[in-house]
């Protein structure tokens, strides 16, 4: 990356997920654009100390922690934004290291069969409610408490996975 042609191209590439994903856990559109100039300028000014070697993971994992310290020095409480990292971790996975893959699977795994099927459909599928609740011959309310259901549970395993956060290609959709 000590190339400029390079970070340029990177730069180009991520700008826009990487705003996006900030804008996601601070709903302030200009912090959002702050954070992430703040995390280019720190990685071309920190370009011939530091080796990256997954740049997408690293560059959402840097913008993630400036939120943070965002809203430490601002004396917020993190967990809001702990929330909405594991909810934006569910709603966007899909091209992530195996074994990270592997373990999400597993979590989907351990889902009730009705609810793993119906959040399948869902997310996978990228079936509508109305969809599911025809060939499924359920409701269109059981169909949306099952995948609140599911979504609430995967969030709730997902808190025990923080350390997972830098290996994770976020800005794919899996779980959307």
């Amino acid at each position: 990356m000590k190339n400029p042609a390079t970070f340029e191209k990177i730069y180009l590439t991520y700008w826009e997920k990487l705003t996006a994903f900030s804008y996601n856990m601070t709903q302030d559109k200009d912090l959002a654009q702050n954070i992430v100039q703040d995390v280019f300028i720190d990685v071309w000014e920190r370009r011939n100390e530091v080796e990256i070697i997954a740049i997408e993971s690293y560059l959402f994992r840097a913008v993630k922690n400036q939120v943070f310290k965002y809203y430490q020095n601002n004396r917020f409480d993190k967990t809001i934004i702990e929330d909405k990292f594991e909810d934006y971790i569910i709603d966007n996975f899909t091209t992530i290291d195996p074994e990270i893959t592997d373990l999400l699977y597993s979590l989907i795994e351990q889902l009730p069969e009705k609810r793993k099927e119906v959040l399948l459909m869902h997310k996978i599928q990228d079936m509508s409610i109305d969809q599911i609740a025809f060939e499924l011959d359920l409701s269109k309310q059981t169909v949306k408490n099952q995948i609140s259901s599911a979504l609430k549970q995967l969030r709730f395993e997902l808190k025990d996975l923080t350390w997972i956060a830098p290996y994770i290609f976020i800005s794919y959709k899996f779980l959307k």
